[in-house]
């Protein structure tokens, strides 16, 4: 792990090196979640059933000891992990940084990567996923991969004015409104997630969905748009739970608070106040707020899985730290020092030498293997961020 001052110069250095590694990998590799790419595991047949494949996934999830390799899992290149790297770049060059990668290129690929058979932009994971309940098949598109997608073809647009970029994100707009909003009554209005078919009220899936709606609307007023968002959202909120949290979900099985999901739930429910030009929303983020810097993290900087115990130290929920910390700043004093507290823990703890970082940790072991989509992507944009909102523009 390298021993690095925390400068800002410092935290330019490591940003760029990360995204040179990454750059160099082809913007591909693994996931914690990629199990079900074995190319071993699909030549038998007899295993592929649901006990089996959440037996593995879960395995290759939580170990420390990287079998991709020995189970043929080969790197893939992952639409959620290409957005990121997206909206990372854009800023990183807006601060006169890596000139040399070209934006386009990764639009490209990105385009390249939509789910097929479906007349709408969507997008998907780079491999099946098991549920409890259902197996989603490789590229088949959710609505929390085609929102971070939409929202960095938006950040492209709003930097090259590109119609292209803006037509394939309100495409998956249009996506979110017709194939996935349902309501029930006049109480229930929520989106579908992780399929078209599954009536999960996931919240953070309802706020990031409402808010792309929002943005959306921001450039075309389509109505509907807001409607949609809007009641999705008073669902969401109105299951806030007294102490300003939320569960994941609000199935037996969804039961559990966590801190990227949180803060998932927070950056978007500000976007969506400043997308719709609300304030209805204010007092539930603060709430929100209060909680989320309460529960989640040590005195030391470090980030909490869960809000009720520390481990496992997960990069995903690190980096989302840094960027819902560094959003809130204007609302806490002491948010900016937070996320500096946090980058700092991090550098110093779960950066490989090689330029990566590393996955989790644990009471016992560091998980050091370099996960592309959970681990790079998010880090790099939350360093991009951070980055970005100490930069002081040349006059």
């Amino acid at each position: 792990m390298k021993n690095y001052a925390h400068t800002k110069e410092s935290v330019q250095k490591i940003t760029l090196n990360l995204l040179a590694y990454c750059q160099n990998e082809g913007w591909a590799g693994w996931d914690p979640y990629d199990a079900l790419n074995s190319r071993l595991f699909r030549l038998l047949p007899f295993l592929d059933q649901r006990i089996p494949r959440l037996i593995l996934i879960q395995s290759m999830k939580r170990s420390p000891i990287n079998l991709r390799r020995m189970m043929l899992v080969p790197k893939t290149q992952n639409p959620k992990a290409l957005a990121l790297f997206l909206s990372s770049l854009i800023k990183i060059r807006k601060m006169g940084l890596a000139q040399n990668i070209t934006i386009k290129s990764l639009i490209e690929q990105i385009k390249e990567l939509r789910s097929p058979d479906t007349p709408y932009w969507c997008w998907g994971y780079s491999f099946p996923w098991q549920t409890r309940t259902l197996l989603v098949p490789r590229g088949a598109p959710n609505l929390v991969c085609t929102t971070f997608v939409a929202n960095a073809l938006l950040d492209a647009y709003q930097d090259s004015a590109d119609p292209a970029c803006f037509e394939m994100a309100q495409s998956a707009a249009a996506y979110i409104l017709n194939e996935l909003y349902w309501t029930q009554g006049n109480s229930v209005a929520c989106f579908c997630y992780p399929t078209p078919s599954a009536r999960s009220r996931v919240h953070n899936a309802n706020f990031l969905g409402a808010a792309l709606l929002c943005r959306i609307y921001q450039h075309n007023k389509d109505d509907a748009l807001l409607d949609a968002a809007l009641r999705v959202c008073r669902y969401s909120v109105s299951k806030q739970e007294d102490d300003g949290s939320w569960y994941y979900g609000e199935h037996s099985s969804q039961q559990w608070i966590d801190n990227f999901h949180t803060g998932y739930n927070l950056c978007a429910l500000a976007d969506i106040g400043q997308f719709s030009e609300t304030r209805e929303f204010e007092v539930c983020l603060r709430r929100g707020f209060d909680f989320y810097q309460r529960n989640f993290f040590t005195p030391e900087g470090e980030p909490q899985y869960f809000h009720n115990r520390i481990y496992p130290i997960d990069i995903h929920s690190a980096a989302q730290s840094i960027i819902t910390l560094l959003r809130f700043e204007s609302m806490e004093e002491t948010a900016k020092s937070k996320a500096y507290a946090v980058l700092r823990w991090v550098c110093r703890h779960m950066l490989d030498h090689h330029d990566f970082f590393y996955y989790q940790k644990t009471p016992y072991y560091m998980n050091k293997i370099p996960y592309i989509r959970w681990s790079q992507a998010w880090i790099l944009y939350a360093l991009s961020i951070f980055l970005e909102q100490s930069h002081e523009p040349s006059s």
